[in-house]
């Protein structure tokens, strides 16, 4: 077994075992090899004629013995170990960046920092390589190509593509410059994110009377006390992250708490806090950087290099879709924001609906329209009966099972479970780690550990991570959901069934990898549809006290809210993608106007309802400045679009149809990035997409 975990890939990574000082050399060691492999499969007389037979596993071993001069000798000997190479590499820096987001501390965040430029230029020199890419021009002008597999056929014309958008076209100035760019936004990203986590974990609200905490839900209330007890002081601290933020922002009836914690949220990584944590400079920089490396490869803009991997065509096209979705439900928007204000001036005696009284507000008209509340529901939905209904839901639509099993880990708190097909056969496995703490970044995500891929050995299964931030068990009782939550934990294991159920034997475009970004959102979203369903809830709730089950009459209260405020909601969303694609398309970030002002411009355009001038939102949009969903944020409605229609086909059919289930998994979970998105769509629903059960299902129709 190596000493050094990350340079052992036989099996599943051994977390316990990980320290910070194991970084550096094993990102040295793989770089070397991987160039030393690079060079053997170029450079040398002999590279035409190698053939993959003594590839042992570490990179440089192939014999070379004579090449046969066909497409699938030429795979073997120049594709298979290269993607072996690569692969380690990813594994084991997807290992330090998965702790980096999940177990930060300032020694793991400089040995990342440390070693991200170094990880950024290899792969920014792999995209450049002349002699890799004449080597896959090579394999794709062969008269066998087109008698590779598909799958194959698809990581050619996808590395093709990539060393384009690469700069492997480049003079050679210019693809210096490009690796520098490169480099450059990395390590941006990299401090934008550190920069928001920073800014996010030094807000601490206390309260010490009673009266200032009130509304608030008891869970809530001890988690609170239990963060102030952990200080050695009285009282209760609340902060900035979500399990904390949001029910304050939703039930506390003290307005200066709400109001406190707004602005520091809204203000978060600004000039309004502390220098080192202001995300302002990195922004513009960023956007700068983006508009060149555009530009250096040929696109007027951005947007236009982003839109080279997705289903759009167009900026315009996207801009089309976003601007018809608006129009739709502006009237719905109005709607909800003057129910809300008349609401809060007649019944709560705010004559001004201030920015931190809206959820607040909306909570009571909710509570008072539907006569629930969404602590009352939350009751119904602990932890392991949410787990078990989830896995339940999944063995009935695609024939797994999903079992609990013991592996190494990097908190406390995770868990793994194996997917075990119905054969008895693995499928693959994932790590759950669900809840909030300080070194852990927000949000929900999920992330790939090990990807699908045919060895000599045989197939290697997929594992994947699902990351959340919901609140940890407090009191001896198991965590709670609202439902919301329950909502974010199906989509993201909608994310995980795509990148675990795959059947594509190739790397490059198993389960998420090659999936056009805003078809990437489909999975994960068709999945929240079973969120609504009462034959799927009734099985996956029991309230925590007396474990009875939802009952029908809350359910259908539930039902009856479920597009509670959805134009708000909607108008909200195209906000941020309108913001985000013209930020990458018609923004001049060498101009005066800055990205705060552009997004001004977009809401007098777009929106109903206005924040207040301190707001700060870039400066936490981590998903375009430190994600990958850079002149993309549209994907989210983009896929709400499809997975609104894939989902009518389960409504026509049945909901737990597992002929239905069988064929979403063959066509769409199955088939990864093999094929088109639009193809595996047309293969599942036997037809192109509609926005009408979007509209249906919003209640917008």
């Amino acid at each position: 077994m190596n000493a050094n975990p990350l340079l052992d890939f036989s099996g599943l990574p051994r977390f316990s075992e990980f320290r910070v000082e194991h970084v550096t050399p094993a990102v040295d060691r793989l770089l070397e090899e991987n160039r030393r492999l690079v060079s053997t499969l170029t450079d040398s007389p002999a590279a035409p004629t190698l053939v993959a037979d003594g590839v042992s596993g570490l990179p440089g071993a192939a014999s070379e013995r004579p090449f046969s001069g066909h497409a699938s000798g030429l795979w073997e000997a120049f594709v298979t170990p290269l993607e072996e190479a690569n692969e380690r590499l990813s594994r084991a820096w997807g290992q330090v960046a998965h702790l980096n987001a999940v177990m930060n501390s300032p020694e793991l965040r400089e040995a990342y920092n440390a070693n991200l430029s170094k990880v950024t230029q290899y792969y920014a020199e792999i995209s450049q390589h002349q002699g890799l890419y004449r080597q896959f021009k090579k394999l794709r002008a062969l008269p066998e190509f087109d008698g590779l597999a598909p799958a194959r056929k698809k990581v050619v014309e996808n590395a093709l593509r990539d060393f384009r958008l690469g700069g492997a076209e480049l003079p050679e100035a210019q693809r210096v410059r490009y690796m520098e760019i490169s480099e450059r936004l990395a390590a941006l990203s990299s401090r934008f994110s550190d920069n928001l986590l920073d800014a996010t974990n030094a807000y601490a609200r206390w309260a010490k009377s009673p009266a200032e905490v009130a509304g608030l839900p008891e869970d809530v209330l001890a988690a609170a006390r239990q963060a102030a007890e952990a200080e050695h002081r009285d009282g209760w601290k609340f902060t900035l992250h979500a399990p904390s933020y949001l029910p304050v922002m939703q039930y506390a009836d003290n307005g200066s708490l709400r109001q406190d914690l707004y602005r520091a949220y809204g203000t978060r990584a600004s000039e309004w806090g502390p220098a080192k944590w202001d995300n302002t400079a990195l922004i513009a920089e960023i956007l700068r950087l983006r508009q060149e490396e555009a530009r250096l490869l040929g696109f007027a803009h951005y947007t236009d290099l982003s839109l080279q991997t997705k289903m759009a065509r167009s900026p315009r096209e996207v801009l089309e879709f976003l601007s018809e979705l608006a129009a739709k439900a502006r009237p719905y928007a109005l709607r909800d924001l003057q129910e809300v204000a008349d609401f809060a001036q007649q019944r709560l005696g705010l004559r001004e609906l201030e920015p931190w009284d809206l959820a607040y507000a909306s909570e009571k008209l909710r509570l008072e329209r539907y006569a629930f509340s969404e602590q009352e529901v939350k009751q119904y939905f602990p932890e392991p009966r949410v787990l078990l209904g989830m896995f339940r839901l999944v063995e009935s639509l695609y024939g797994i099972r999903v079992e609990a099993a013991q592996t190494q880990v990097w908190h406390p708190d995770v868990r793994f479970f194996r997917v075990i097909e119905s054969s008895g056969v693995e499928a693959g496995g994932f790590y759950l780690d669900p809840y909030a703490r300080t070194s852990k970044r927000g949000g929900a995500w999920m992330d790939d550990a090990v990807g699908r891929r045919r060895r000599r050995d045989g197939v290697q299964h997929p594992v994947a991570y699902l990351n959340c931030n919901f609140a940890a068990p407090v009191g001896g009782k198991p965590a709670l959901f609202t439902h919301d939550e329950v909502i974010t934990l199906f989509h993201e294991f909608g994310h995980g069934l795509h990148h675990l159920l795959t059947r594509v034997d190739e790397l490059g475009v198993s389960g998420i990898n090659g999936v056009e970004w805003d078809a990437v959102e489909l999975p994960s979203q068709i999945m929240e549809n079973f969120c609504w369903e009462w034959e799927v809830l009734r099985g996956m709730t029991g309230h925590v006290d007396s474990g009875a089950p939802l009952p029908r009459e809350l359910f259908d209260k539930m039902r009856a809210a479920k597009n509670f405020q959805i134009g708000l909601q909607t108008l909200r969303q195209i906000e941020f993608a309108l913001f985000d694609l013209k930020l990458h398309w018609d923004f001049d970030p060498q101009g005066d106007k800055t990205a705060l002002d552009l997004l001004n411009e977009v809401r007098r355009q777009v929106a109903v309802w206005f924040p207040p001038d301190y707001e700060r939102f870039p400066h936490g949009f981590s998903h375009i400045f430190a994600g990958g969903y850079a002149a993309g944020y549209y994907s989210y409605k983009w896929a709400e679009l499809l997975s609104a229609d894939a989902y009518s086909l389960f409504e026509e059919r049945g909901v737990l149809s597992a002929e239905v289930g069988g064929k979403f998994r063959d066509e769409v979970l199955g088939m990864g990035g093999s094929r088109p998105a639009l193809e595996s769509f047309a293969a599942f629903r036997g037809r192109g997409p509609s926005i009408d059960a979007l509209l249906r299902h919003s209640g917008m129709a």
